[in-house]
């Protein structure tokens, strides 16, 4: 019960505030949900990003260990999906969306701190989170990009907005400097801070805006989409972990932190793509509000059972 009212009271309720603010205000002031986007992509992701990996040592193994982790886990889900969505027979659209709904999951602004939680501020733990944070940065700025464009778009334009991405960039930069331990200009870093601090509120604006535009209640074709996905990341998500993890011979408190680290709702960056790029925004904003609701659940209930 305790991890329950904690989960509640420190992750979820917060998140659902500052998402009917955004459903609230754009109900009034009918605000610019592309122009929110933009902000989170080329400004307030980049920023967190350069942050948290500038600022944490990582050592060459662990890195390299959850970075086949990562990879194993992600080809799992994606042939899972596969199957999913040539059963469901999803238009080019609707695939990319299910795709990104599943695949990109909240291991920033919920991850983090259910590491924490979870883990009692354990350093380790905390370290893998961030590499799996950072490649589900990585991820949704290049493949997520090509996801929802591939079906309306050719190459070389995929090519050209994946290469505006700013945090194509950063990750090496921020490794490149703390590796070679070239001090940031105190200026610099102030400013950095403060465009960090802004990712976590403004993502979850942005998802409460697009919430806002919706009008009446969603189709019963759309919420079974919904529940499949929800499905899969909240409860198939970590059973497939649990199994990559036996696969790889992994134990102890990094295989804990990697199947808590799956067990999160779906990311925001899954809305952030939607809306950018105008493919499927009410399926993505419903999927990402549904895994949040019910992963006071689902994720308390995989704490549990690493517990016992």
């Amino acid at each position: 019960m305790d991890i329950f009212m904690h989960i509640l009271w420190n992750n979820v309720l917060p998140l659902s505030i500052i998402i009917g603010l955004g459903i609230l205000l754009h109900r009034i002031f009918n605000l610019d949900i592309l122009t929110l986007s933009k902000l989170n992509f080329y400004l307030f992701s980049p920023a967190i990003m350069f942050e948290l990996l500038y600022g944490t040592a990582i050592s060459l193994q662990l890195f390299g260990q959850v970075l086949l982790f990562f990879i194993v886990f992600m080809l799992a889900q994606y042939a899972l999906l596969e199957v999913v969505v040539r059963l469901r027979k999803y238009d080019g659209g609707k695939r990319a969306a299910m795709r990104n709904s599943v695949l990109f999951y909240n291991s920033a602004n919920y991850g983090i701190p259910i590491n924490q939680l979870a883990f009692a501020g354990n350093a380790y733990t905390l370290s893998v989170q961030i590499i799996i944070m950072m490649m589900q940065s990585l991820v949704p700025n290049t493949y997520g990009i090509y996801s929802v464009n591939a079906h309306k778009a050719n190459w070389r334009e995929i090519r050209k907005v994946i290469l505006s991405m700013p945090v194509i960039y950063v990750i090496p930069i921020a490794f490149l400097l703390r590796g070679y331990h070239v001090p940031l200009p105190g200026f610099l870093t102030i400013s950095i801070g403060y465009l960090s601090n802004a990712f976590i509120g403004t993502a979850l604006f942005t998802l409460g805006v697009q919430l806002g535009t919706m009008k009446g209640t969603i189709s019963r074709k759309l919420a079974l989409d919904v529940g499949i996905a929800s499905a899969l990341r909240l409860l198939v998500g970590p059973l497939l972990a649990w199994g990559v993890v036996l696969l790889l011979d992994l134990h102890g408190m990094m295989a804990a932190a990697l199947i808590v680290s799956s067990a999160v709702p779906t990311s925001l960056s899954s809305v952030l793509l939607a809306v950018e790029f105008d493919n499927e925004r009410d399926f993505a904003s419903q999927t990402v509000l549904v895994t949040t609701a019910l992963s006071i659940v689902t994720v308390t209930g995989v704490i549990y059972l690493l517990r016992a």
